[in-house]
């Protein structure tokens, strides 16, 4: 069963119609017994950090998302699920996250040639030969909507990289069975497919140490 976490907000239909069209059923729910049952949990976003994490705190779904997360299940975070996986976030004066990976949220800062939120195509390059990358080249494009990303602790953490207003960043962050994509999986098209169709095939097991080079990522993926 794949449980999409309903904190009242995010883009619960979109990710769940993305799943039906590659044929796969889920279950949007906010109760506490129906996400830890869950063989997949994909946590959709759209909103803002402080008002995702008062609502977490509020359903009592933190420490289940925590415990979930122990189990080895897959997890799959989208835009505001990419962010509030670290430790804190800047939007709405430093939030404290859920702290499943070290690091946090910074801003974007605007410039003449790059309005902020960062919203379009743009390509994502993979920086590991990640279960989730199977069948997408390197360089392929995604959907963003965002003035905010996340910046890792750990460089390992960084599963693949974009650049936006002079920023390299993170587009895709992850460790063992927890992966989470900036862009806005559901709104890509065919990649976007393509990688929920990896999820979904996903045992949630990922070596962090089989690194992708410039020359072999896109004949891995």
């Amino acid at each position: 069963m794949i449980v999409l976490v309903d904190y009242k907000a995010g883009n619960l239909t979109s990710v769940q119609l993305a799943l039906a069209e590659i044929g796969r059923e889920s279950v949007i729910s906010d109760r506490a017994d129906v996400i830890a049952k869950a063989e997949r949990l994909i946590f959709p976003g759209v909103g803002a950090a402080g008002s995702a994490m008062e609502e977490l705190h509020k359903l009592k779904l933190a420490p289940v998302l925590r415990e979930y997360i122990a189990t080895g299940k897959p997890f799959l975070g989208i835009c505001v699920g990419c962010q509030i996986i670290m430790d804190w976030s800047l939007e709405d004066g430093k939030t404290q996250c859920l702290g499943l990976l070290p690091g946090g949220t910074n801003i974007f800062q605007p410039s003449l040639d790059a309005k902020v939120p960062h919203m379009g195509w743009n390509q994502v390059h993979f920086q590991a030969a990640h279960p989730l990358f199977t069948g997408i080249p390197s360089g392929s494009e995604f959907y963003y909507v965002h003035s905010y990303y996340p910046t890792p602790a750990r460089p390992e953490d960084v599963l693949a990289e974009t650049e936006y207003a002079g920023t390299d960043f993170a587009a895709i962050i992850g460790r063992g069975n927890v992966a989470a994509c900036q862009f806005h999986v559901e709104k890509s098209g065919r990649m976007g497919l393509q990688l929920l169709r990896n999820f979904c095939g996903w045992d949630g097991r990922f070596d962090r140490d089989q690194r992708a080079t410039d020359s072999t990522r896109k004949a891995r993926c």
